[in-house]
């Protein structure tokens, strides 16, 4: 963190499931947080996910046993971020909430305060504009969702946004464990979720063409690239995909084939009609497993894929003379 201004205490505005994911993990890596939310029973479920989310972040070789007891809930905002170093707001996607709720924080926050928004989709410039006078220290922190398990989060400035917040922020969630990018401009859906939504775009169309059922489609994706990508990014391995030659005799041999694929890729329009049939078919790929069901599944991988991957670059880099 900024050997200037320390981030040892964090409010947490909107404790739904990323709220309480990133309360988590602060908490595990020894920050005060102090979480407010105003929905009914708030408090509770917020106790009741940290408390499940523990087991794995201890695997993870964090979540000192003590480290719990450390957080504070109150329903009020003022309340919440008296004496903080940093804000992670999570409220919901709506630009005219953020810019309400940006407008009371600017108002009430000494300058030094970074607030920072785990907003999926908006852009920065067009919530701090709401900010009359420290715009400045406003930033997105967009991780991914479970954060407390996944180490991505992506950084993007505002038009008002300076240079030593993102320094501040990307120290802040390197110190935590994460894996930060920087967008150098803003962009609707930022990037992850971009390719996400470029995937998922040709995954409902296959679906809803009857080309394949759900059930193979995630099958072709979770065990086929996304092993893969799991362990590199698309551009390394098409540089391993183009064998010795790398990338250069990657393009060479598929520039042309994937030049046309793209030219028959698909458009599906969202209709009740088309939901109905991608949701019967998920229906029918899940076979009646509950959502903590799945969810457990998937932490359990996630959890041994990051301690592979944390093992595998400890030993590449000390492998480096």
């Amino acid at each position: 963190m900024s050997d200037i201004t320390p981030i040892r205490r964090v409010a947490v505005i909107g404790t739904g499931v990323i709220g309480a994911s990133w309360s988590a993990l602060f908490l595990a890596k020894g920050i005060d947080v102090v979480a407010t939310d105003i929905a009914p029973n708030a408090e509770a479920e917020l106790k009741r996910f940290i408390e499940n989310a523990w087991p794995a972040l201890r695997r993870l070789e964090l979540a000192p046993a003590t480290q719990q007891a450390k957080l504070i809930f109150t329903p009020d905002i003022a309340t919440a971020v008296l004496g903080v170093d940093l804000v992670q707001e999570n409220g919901p996607e709506r630009i005219d909430f953020k810019r309400k709720l940006y407008r009371q924080l600017d108002e009430i926050l000494p300058l030094n305060v970074i607030i920072a928004s785990s907003s999926s989709g908006l852009k920065m410039s067009e919530i701090q504009s709401a900010c009359a006078f420290h715009p400045e220290r406003c930033v997105i922190g967009h991780p991914f969702n479970p954060p407390h398990l996944i180490p991505l989060v992506e950084i993007v400035g505002g038009a008002k946004t300076s240079e030593e917040t993102i320094a501040r922020a990307l120290d802040f969630y390197r110190y935590l464990g994460k894996r930060p990018v920087r967008l150098n401009k803003e962009v609707p859906g930022h990037v992850a979720n971009r390719l996400q939504a470029a995937l998922s775009r040709e995954v409902y169309h296959l679906v809803s063409e009857g080309i394949v059922s759900a059930a193979d489609a995630d099958t072709a994706l979770s065990w086929g690239p996304g092993l893969r990508w799991g362990v590199m990014g698309s551009l390394v391995l098409n540089h391993l995909g183009g064998g010795q030659g790398g990338i250069e005799h990657f393009f060479h041999q598929f520039a042309g084939p994937m030049t046309d694929w793209w030219k028959a890729l698909g458009h599906p329009v969202l209709t009740p009609a088309v939901q109905k049939n991608l949701i019967d078919s998920v229906r029918s790929e899940v076979h009646g497993r509950s959502i903590d069901e799945l969810a457990a599944e998937r932490d359990e991988m996630l959890i041994e894929l990051i301690k592979l991957r944390a093992k595998v670059e400890k030993t590449a880099v000390s492998g480096i003379t």
